[in-house]
């Protein structure tokens, strides 16, 4: 092989010193991005620090400091806080009768500590104010580094070691470019040396050349921060990315156990050994750690139950589970849900990941069956659909249910079509945040598609006796966290009841519905009147409509009933978007609220509550009105939550218009038990005392007691009701497929 000129070399070296300025541009750039994140979050988290800290009273102070009782005087001398302590200072303490300067010392030393202590507990949340400077310093510096390390991408750990290797090799090597005469008087161990370096610059900039690392400097040069106005509005849009940008530079705290659903340690050990290839995800998704813990438990447990909280993006835990498995071979994978969320997930795959969604619904059904069959992807199916689905060769390397719980009855077909298709996938994955709505049996039943043996090794008795026997006997196959556990950025949720009384048209109409047994007219008589303001409960919806949207806030309106959502659609005149019920097409459905996210003005946003309690998310809206109870309080907590969400930036206000002395009234006492079950087994995980079917109320049972109570508190000692209403004709409300 002919050695390279000297031109060669010279240009070889040359070659080499842009290469390494290339690098060291990514390498510092990316740096000083992730230092300016830091120093802003650090800037921006001391308010909520001293807030904190400003709860804390003086009393944990004295607990620590020798001379307890000569801290008693600090309130008459107006410290009443670690924060009002700590603004004092120790001259100031000397000052108070009875401190000397050792007692101030200490004092000062143990508000410190406890400073330190509320710094690292810290759940912090960035505020909602374009007005506040450290927010939008934060903001824009969170910008910035995700522009920053996008660009860079994967070259920033190579730029860093071909900077290193280049700036020690290069001054090595120079000799191998000097002129006939230098290289003549050369020892022959130095050009031994030196051409060994000028091999090791060229492989580096081969290195370097072959992964486009001139083009990601570039790119990183490139780079500039939006302006405060952008980086608020973008953030209003996507704040769970910069949460997720914020974790990759700092801890956000939360807690730990409880990210991981409180599993026994075999199987988190199990699932921190597991490696999760994202190869196949899009940089538009950056998991956090829960969600990455939840792919993982998929993968390493293989036929499961995610059963997290709505809102914590149980559907990016999937497609995460998916491209894993794409990445290491697999081609075939059915996601199964309702069609109400059939677009949402062929956008969120299309958008998250790079493996293709196929829609297997429609007319062109068949056709895009076999196009799945031939050439893989992600097969997005009905319920309804999946019955008339053959498998493919291969079998699916994952199934996903969405809204799983809709296979709860095993008698349903299609609860046997999934269970069909569950027994020839490799893995199965059900979503769901509600796997129980009324009776324990419920969860028992999702198991059975999944782990047999294991459902039948769950009895009532697992419930009844602890929570931790509920969880041993579920934690190979359930996984559950909830919001405030995992979501520390998690704005507030304000829940207001509204209690109203009837007018004279309204309440005419709840008597007349009482009168003949009616249930479900008796539920909807707050809103059967000829003018709105004749409507108790519609008056004060408008009221808190038009309040919120004259504070630049949207609003979403939940109903059961349909000629309720009418009257109120009417009501609001121009300010309406909608309605979604169940009769309202897929794509109608998000195109509806896909306008409503994008009006430029506040509005109102009306639905039917389970057609758009499932699997349409609305974070846009801030201000939650519930015209009525519902009979299951998961289908209110799954309206609730597709508002208060991950993505959330504005505390959430709910509303519930209630009627006093009517069927809301009873029905809010009634259900009460229930909605303690809901809270001990599904959201809070503190397992009630009592058999879990004690407590239960069906639908039709609850309706005949609410009937009697009230036939008996208006007209008096009842007769059975010629007729007992409970469900209601297609005009009146369409459930959702």
């Amino acid at each position: 092989m002919t050695a390279p000129s000297r031109r060669e070399t010279r240009a070889l070296l040359a070659r080499a010193a842009e290469a390494q300025a290339d690098a060291e541009a990514i390498v510092e750039t990316v740096s000083s991005a992730r230092a300016k994140a830091v120093e802003a979050y650090a800037i921006a988290r001391e308010p909520q620090v001293w807030t904190a800290i400003g709860k804390m009273s003086i009393e944990t102070v004295k607990d620590t400091v020798d001379g307890r009782a000569r801290l008693d005087e600090l309130p008459a001398h107006s410290i009443y806080s670690v924060a009002d302590l700590l603004r004092a200072g120790p001259d100031r303490l000397i000052g108070v009768p009875g401190i000397g300067k050792g007692t101030a010392r200490k004092s000062i030393h143990a508000a410190e500590q406890l400073k330190r202590a509320a710094q690292d507990s810290l759940q912090f949340r960035i505020e909602f104010d374009p007005k506040n400077p450290d927010m939008t310093r934060l903001l824009r510096a969170l910008a910035n580094w995700g522009a920053v390390w996008h660009a860079a991408g994967v070259h920033e750990a190579d730029a860093g070691r071909v900077a290193s290797e280049l700036a020690t090799q290069r001054p090595i090597a120079e000799p191998t470019g000097a002129g006939r005469l230098r290289r003549l008087f050369m020892r022959a161990g130095d050009k031994a040396i030196a051409d060994d370096a000028a091999r090791r610059v060229r492989a580096m900039l081969d290195t370097a050349e072959s992964t486009g690392q001139r083009r990601a400097a570039q790119e990183v040069r490139a780079v500039r921060t939006p302006s405060d106005e952008q980086v608020w509005r973008d953030f209003e849009q996507h704040s769970a990315d910069y949460y997720g940008l914020l974790s990759q530079v700092v801890g956000l705290g939360g807690d730990v156990a409880a990210s991981e659903g409180y599993l026994p340690a075999d199987i988190v050990e199990r699932v921190g050994a597991q490696q999760l290839d994202t190869s196949r995800l899009n940089d538009s998704l950056r998991l956090r750690g829960y969600q990455s813990f939840g792919a993982r438990f998929a993968l390493v447990q293989r036929r499961v139950v995610l059963g997290d909280e709505m809102g914590l993006g149980k559907t990016v835990q999937a497609i995460a589970t998916m491209a894993h498995l794409a990445a290491r071979g697999a081609t075939h994978f059915l996601v199964v849900c309702p069609a109400s969320v059939l677009i949402n997930w062929a956008r969120e795959i299309a958008r998250h990941s790079t493996i293709p969604a196929i829609s297997l619904h429609g007319n062109g059904r068949a056709r895009a069956a076999a196009r799945w069959r031939d050439e893989g992807g992600v097969g997005v199916v009905t319920f309804g659909a999946l019955g008339a689905l053959g498998l493919p060769p291969p079998r699916p390397a994952l199934l996903v249910v969405d809204e799983a719980h809709y296979v709860k009855n095993p008698n349903a077909k299609r609860s046997q079509a999934v269970n069909r298709v569950a027994a020839e996938s490799n893995r199965v994955l059900f979503l769901t945040g509600t796997p129980m709505e009324n009776r324990i049996d419920e969860f028992r039943a999702l198991i059975e598609h999944l782990r047999p043996e294991i459902a039948a090794g769950m009895g009532p008795e697992h419930a009844a006796i602890s929570v931790e026997a509920f969880r041993r006997a579920a934690a190979p196959v359930y996984l559950r966290r909830n919001q405030p556990d995992v979501l520390t950025e998690l704005p507030d949720l304000v829940q207001v009841d509204e209690w109203e009384e009837f007018g004279a048209e309204d309440g005419a109409a709840y008597r007349v519905a009482v009168r003949e047994g009616n249930f479900m007219a008796m539920r909807r008589a707050a809103f059967a009147v000829r003018q709105p303001h004749h409507s108790a409960k519609l008056t004060r919806l408008l009221e808190l409509a038009r309040e919120a949207m004259a504070n630049d806030r949207n609003v979403v309106v939940f109903s059961y009933f349909r000629d309720v959502l009418a009257v109120v659609y009417a009501a609001l005149g121009t300010d309406a978007c909608g309605p979604i019920t169940g009769s309202t097409p897929v794509a109608d459905r998000q195109r509806i609220v896909d306008e409503f996210t994008a009006a430029p003005k506040p509005a109102v946003l009306v639905c039917q509550i389970e057609a758009a309690g499932v699997g349409v998310n609305i974070q846009a809206a801030s201000v939650v009105i519930l015209c009525e109870p519902q009979v299951k309080p998961s289908i209110e907590a799954q309206a609730i939550a597709r508002a208060h969400r991950m993505g959330q930036v504005r505390t959430v206000q709910v509303h519930r218009l209630l009627i006093a002395d009517s069927v809301d009234e009873r029905m809010i006492e009634l259900l009460g038990s229930k909605a303690q079950l809901f809270d001990a087994y599904v959201r809070h995980s503190t397992i009630a005392q009592a058999a879990p079917g004690a407590v239960d109320i069906s639908e039709v049972q609850l309706a005949r007691m609410i009937v009697a109570e009230e036939q008996q508190r208006l007209v008096g000692t009842p007769e059975p009701p010629r007729r007992l209403v409970t469900t209601t004709t297609s005009a009146q409300h369409t459930r959702p497929q």
